[in-house]
């Protein structure tokens, strides 16, 4: 079983930056694609950001091109997202999510598995 733990919200203001961690066990880290998805107060659940396994290719949801960047360690099983600019809306919890597949993707429908999510409030 597949096991993911966040880490790295927290408060800044906006303009500020942060650097989220998701840590992977129990299962293939190297061999699957990652994601980063979040989910504001009210609202659906959202593609941010998504790497293949290798780490050759990544996508971004528009709303965090240039802002957002994603990356792996896959000595280490672990995926992180550095967040630049922030921004009030970006507010949200994040989750990071282990994909079917192994390419880079944007469809919320690839992501199987799912981290517990890591709260990151942006201050006006």
């Amino acid at each position: 079983q597949v096991q993911l733990v966040e880490s790295g919200g927290g408060l800044v203001q906006s303009g500020g930056s942060l650097r989220l961690s998701c840590a992977v066990s129990g299962r293939t880290f190297s061999s699957s694609a990652m994601g980063w998805l979040r989910q504001a107060p009210g609202k659906g659940r959202e593609f941010v950001a998504s790497i293949s396994w290798s780490g050759g290719s990544t996508v971004y949801a528009d709303s965090v091109k240039g802002r957002f960047t994603i990356s792996r360690d896959n000595a280490k099983a672990t995926v992180y997202l550095q967040m630049n600019s922030l921004k009030p809306e970006d507010t949200a919890a994040y989750y990071c999510a282990v994909s079917r597949i192994v390419d880079a993707t944007t469809y919320v429908a690839d992501f199987a598995s799912w981290g517990q999510g890591t709260q990151v409030t942006v201050s006006s």
